[in-house]
């Protein structure tokens, strides 16, 4: 497997130069990078003017692996390629690696570049990324792949840490400002001023203006460039990462720019889901695209914008955030054993429940990022206090427990590492029935972070006191703050709903969204149908893929298909669990005579999300298409239908999933690009403001992923 590295962009508060002439006091040796033994020059090059500078170098490591593997290996020490390019017209230096030693059995390529900072051309950025691919190394492939990654990461570590103290050797010997390059003709002449000039030796010092040297700021800048991160940027938000956990979150997060422009969650985020898959990419990114997808569809992201609690939950809902812990996390306090958890079920149905609790989640994650800003440091999780006092066996009514474990199940999925810590008081007899039901919905990470109290065991010694301070301690608690949580108590009876109300309610909660899912096969595309009255009109869409790879495309018919069949065997629909698929083009139609391809086809490969729109040039019928990727795009004629699919519905990697939504727009309400739908007639009115980016794909259409 090849092991791949991205850093983040470092910024030096120094001019190109400077760095230049600290980074060249690493050769040919470096006695802070002890396995650095040597290096020799192969090769050179300078161009006439001076501006390019290209060197090449032989660099001799010893590696700190153990004595019989460099037995078994037979040498004693690696040599490296490094090749250097300067320039100093553009203020560049990318430096190119690759190792000599045992080339045929590890492929080892590294890439870093020296560069000026976008925003201010006084400081200097710095990036690298690698790859390690062993294909073979005697039977230890594992144990050099743990040595190579333990040590670059040490050396990586190390990097910032070198130029550093070379900068500071140069400040001692009074070297704080090295002139940029200049053309020959453009040098300096022998009449100006000697501050001014070229300093023959690294002895002829200029000194700047100090603010010059500290930078503009002293605040970090988040991103040097707009799809990268910044390291400082990471360590004030984020917390401190290993390089390779670093790493993981720059490459997962330009995975997702790459399919989901303008749409991509917040680092946080990333982070968080990357937290709770241990940093393994793939999982990380498979959670997260199920998140995201599951929070576009019920549009969990406007929840606390457009949702408010019925007052049943407001009046009895015995849960609430009160200031925060003494990590700065915020806190939010419930009072289960004083809630009436059948009422409230009985009264709502577990959907409203649901997206109660979902809404709590949404207000936690604000808060952190508010926290985050007031105490300076990274705040990614926040703390619960449960009081359990008054808990008893008709909190173990079944359809309650069930509603908790789908609450725990949905929360586990999509706000993973956002509890910090769960602080469980006066814990009564009937809480190990309680918890051996519903612990095992819960994950490993998330169960570790609980601290469990037995009747006044919380204010002891490694109590709450440990954790919250006194001052805010509630008053339910025998402390002196006065907590706004309400009480609970008993729902009236005359709140209950009858089941079939319940089951009405909890449908319209989760159907109240404007996207469909369907089914896309092998040899069955799902299709829709948009009849056009009005040329000129614009036909929008926005669709999710969610497994698999599809290709889209639209037609338009001057006559209308055949509605879908009903019947079992000749029918052009299906439904399954996954969503629905339907056909509408006729096997016996002809592309160019029954109907024409109006867009180009669209490839889009699974977890990129798609918004685009087509102007209308004739009225009439338009068929919208997604059809599985190993089809040709055009082939379009004769396709297979319903009787060729049916043996291949069994196979998972036959299967594709989309989750779309269209609408057709009059051209007077349509403003030229996804970003500016702004009809009050408009399901995209809610969505147009978190997408962010769109491009022309077609003289007459707009197609941005």
């Amino acid at each position: 497997m090849v092991q791949k590295y991205q850093s983040p962009v470092r910024v030096y508060k120094h001019p190109f130069e400077l760095i230049m002439a600290a980074y060249e006091r690493r050769f040919p040796t470096c006695p802070l990078i002890p396995m650095f033994v040597d290096s020799d020059t192969v090769n050179e090059f300078k161009s006439e003017d001076g501006a390019i500078h290209v060197i090449e170098r032989r660099c001799k490591l010893d590696i700190d692996a153990p004595r019989l593997l460099k037995k078994i290996a037979g040498v004693d020490y690696v040599y490296f390629i490094q090749k250097n390019s300067l320039n100093s017209r553009e203020r560049t230096l990318h430096i190119e690696a690759r190792n000599e030693t045992f080339s045929n059995r590890v492929i080892i390529n590294e890439h870093c570049c020296y560069s000026v900072h976008p925003e201010n051309e006084d400081w200097t950025c710095f990036e690298q990324s690698a790859s390690l691919d062993i294909k073979s190394f005697f039977g230890f492939e594992s144990t050099v792949e743990k040595i190579a990654m333990k040590q670059y990461t040490s050396n990586i570590k190390k990097g910032k840490e070198i130029i550093e103290y070379y900068l500071r050797q140069l400040e001692e010997e009074g070297v704080t400002f090295v002139p940029r390059w200049t053309p020959a003709a453009l040098a300096p002449s022998s009449e100006m001023p000697s501050s001014c000039k070229k300093p023959a030796a690294p002895s002829a010092v200029v000194v700047p203006d100090p603010a010059l040297k500290e930078g503009l700021s002293s605040e970090p800048l988040s991103t040097p460039s707009g799809d990268k991160l910044d390291a400082d940027y990471i360590k004030r938000y984020l917390g401190d990462l290993t390089p390779l956990q670093e790493s993981c979150l720059i490459r997962l997060r330009q995975w997702l720019q790459e399919t989901h422009k303008g749409k991509i969650p917040k680092d946080e985020h990333i982070l968080r889901f990357l937290r709770a898959r241990d940093f393994n990419i793939d999982k990380a990114r498979e959670t997260l695209c199920q998140s995201l997808t599951w929070r576009k569809q019920h549009q969990v992201d406007y929840i606390l914008d457009t949702w408010q609690p019925p007052q049943v939950l407001q009046d009895y809902y015995a849960g609430g955030w009160h200031h925060h812990d003494k990590d700065g996390r915020p806190l939010y306090v419930l009072r289960l054993g004083q809630m009436d958890t059948k009422g409230l079920v009985r009264a709502l149905g577990e959907e409203a429940l649901l997206r109660y609790v979902l809404s709590i989640n949404e207000e936690g994650l604000r808060r952190c990022e508010e926290n985050t800003k007031v105490f300076g440091r990274p705040i990614s999780s926040w703390t619960c206090l449960v009081d359990l006092e008054g808990l008893n066996m008709r909190h173990l009514w079944r359809p309650g427990v069930k509603a908790l474990l789908r609450i725990i199940e949905v929360v586990e999925a999509n706000y993973p590492e956002t509890l910090g810590r769960l602080l469980i008081l006066r814990a009564p007899r009937v809480f190990p029935v309680l918890w051996t039901l519903v612990s095992p919905f819960i994950d490993d990470n998330t169960r570790r972070k609980f601290l469990i109290y037995a009747g006044n065991d919380y204010q002891g010694p490694g109590g709450l006191l440990d954790y919250i301070d006194k001052e805010i301690i509630p008053d339910f608690l025998s402390g002196e703050c006065m907590c706004e949580v309400p009480e609970g108590g008993l729902v009236p009876k005359s709140l209950y709903r009858t089941a079939e109300e319940l089951e009405n309610e909890d449908l319209k909660l989760w159907t109240e969204t404007i996207y469909q899912s369907a089914s896309v096969f092998k040899g069955a595309p799902h299709e829709i149908l948009v009849q056009i009255v009005d040329a000129s009109s614009v036909i929008t869409w926005d669709f999710d893929v969610c497994k698999g790879d599809i290709v889209f495309n639209i037609y338009h018919s001057k006559r209308s298909p055949q509605p879908p069949k009903k019947d079992s065997l000749g029918a052009h629909s299906i439904t399954s669990p996954g969503g629905n698929n339907v056909q509408l083009i006729d096997r016996i139609w002809q592309l160019g005579r029954d109907y024409s391809m109006v867009e180009s086809p669209l490839i889009c490969k699974e977890g990129e999300s798609v918004q685009g729109s087509h102007v209308t040039r004739w009225p009439g019928f338009y068929i919208l298409q997604w059809k599985f990727h190993s089809m040709p795009a055009c082939a379009a004629t004769s396709l297979p239908r319903m009787d060729d699919v049916l043996a291949s519905l069994q196979v998972s990697s036959h299967k594709c999933k989309v989750m779309y939504y269209t609408e057709v727009i009059g051209s007077e309400d349509f403003r030229g690009s996804m970003t500016s739908l702004e009809s009050s007639h408009s399901g995209f009115s809610q969505l147009s403001a978190a997408t962010t980016s769109s491009s022309q794909s077609h003289s007459s259409s707009m197609v941005s992923r």
